[in-house]
């Protein structure tokens, strides 16, 4: 019942940015993680940022210091940011949201995936 929706990708020139965003909806009590993962193609899905409820962050070293990943105060929407891409970062972004249902449910839910794509 918990739904993500992703915006924000699209076609763009190495060098580059895109901000992508990604919207929870449906029955949520609390959201203990959002994330980014992405997929190119031949390749397994790989973390690309997480951040918690706290606010802590990871990244995948491939892209410290180039992504950023954010949330709004309600933690229902996250953000990615991406600055100087690259052709390597080109892949279909996922956003990914674990928590809490209600008190005794939880969910991990994925959104459908937005296409970036990092020309040369």
């Amino acid at each position: 019942q918990v739904q993500l929706v992703e915006s924000g990708g699209g076609l763009v020139q190495a060098g580059g940015s895109l901000r992508l965003s990604c919207a929870a909806s449906g029955t949520i009590l609390r959201i203990n993680t959002m994330g980014w993962y992405r997929q190119a193609p031949g390749k397994q899905r790989e973390l690309v940022a997480v951040i918690r409820s706290g606010g802590s962050t990871n990244y995948a070293d491939s892209v410290k210091g180039r992504f950023t990943i954010s949330r709004d105060n309600a933690y229902n929407t996250v953000h990615l940011q991406m600055n100087s891409l690259k052709p390597e970062d080109t892949a279909v972004y996922y956003c990914n949201a674990d928590g809490l249902a209600t008190l005794f449910r939880s969910f991990n839910t994925w959104g459908q995936g937005t296409q970036v794509t990092v020309s040369s």
